[in-house]
């Protein structure tokens, strides 16, 4: 598991994490988000122990990760900044993680070369940033990690790659059981790979469930009615055309559908809402102008 307890982290007079907390439960595959600045890499360079926080605790599987050379050598990660590689080429880095990672796997990464087709003799800084990518999955996979951070991890690749990547990475968790974290935009792309997810907002915590959990608090209802609405709904948005009304509404599903139909409905459609629409309208009280979105 990982957790962040309480952690604060300043950078001079700007707070970048503010009390935050998280857990990744073991196994899980979680996604992070939040709008830029809202202090999701620097969460996770806490979690690489790259950061040390000001206040708080930072534990992987009930242990410090700071300065802790063996719970690190687990930990694969994966940066949206790759030029942490500097000059060095493929040959060079699978040397350089084969001392530094006792797990490395090289039965592995002579496999997965047939996947990523790359030059090793290459220096990695005249790759394109999509390339780089490829190296950096490369390794991380090849370490056999017990958890795998990834930033931004398939900003830059195709959608044959893409689709490639989170194979292998699935592939991981089922089989070894590895914890995943990744920090994305691509909401639609961690609705279909994550089970967890957390939403930060200028560095705190703004709701962390199970992705089931969260669609199952949060429902998109089409209504034709005569009746009024009931003011025990929680209503977050309303949209009208023609007769048809639109709604986003806070509760459980059954529990908004057995409200509206005691008001006799012409029609009364409840449909699943995307972790996008989600994300929006979670974010619609903290100083996100929602109320002109289309859905």
């Amino acid at each position: 598991m990982i957790e962040l307890s309480h952690v604060t982290k300043r950078f001079g007079a700007k707070t970048a994490l503010d009390d935050l907390s998280l857990t990744v439960p073991q196994g899980a595959v979680y996604g992070l988000v939040g709008s830029n600045g809202a202090g999701k890499s620097t969460a996770l360079r806490h979690i690489m122990g790259i950061y040390r926080p000001d206040a708080g605790s930072v534990t992987i599987g009930g242990l410090p990760v700071y300065e802790n050379r063996e719970v690190k050598s687990r930990i694969g990660y994966i940066p949206d900044d790759l030029s942490v590689f500097g000059g060095g080429t493929i040959q060079d880095l699978a040397a350089f993680y084969r001392a530094m990672y006792p797990r490395f796997d090289l039965s592995r990464f002579d496999a997965l070369r047939d996947v990523f087709r790359l030059e090793e003799k290459t220096p990695l800084r005249r790759f394109s940033k999509g390339m780089q990518k490829h190296a950096a999955f490369w390794l991380a996979l090849c370490i056999r990690p017990d958890y795998l951070i990834l930033d931004e991890p398939v900003d830059g690749l195709d959608p044959v790659m893409r689709r490639q990547i989170w194979s292998l990475v699935v592939e991981d968790v089922a089989g070894y059981g590895t914890t995943v974290l990744v920090s994305s935009h691509n909401l639609r792309e961690l609705e279909d790979i994550c089970d967890h997810v957390g939403i930060m907002h200028e560095g705190t915590m703004l709701l962390e469930r199970a992705l089931s959990d969260l669609q199952d608090n949060i429902v998109k209802v089409q209504l034709v009615s005569d009746q009024p609405l009931p003011d025990t709904l929680q209503i977050l948005h309303k949209s009208t055309l023609g007769r048809v009304q639109t709604l986003i509404i806070r509760g459980n599903p059954r529990e908004v559908s057995s409200v509206l139909a005691a008001g006799a409905p012409l029609l009364c459609d409840l449909l699943p809402l995307s972790l996008e629409e989600i994300f929006i309208y979670e974010l619609g009280g903290t100083g996100y102008d929602v109320k002109n979105l289309v859905l």
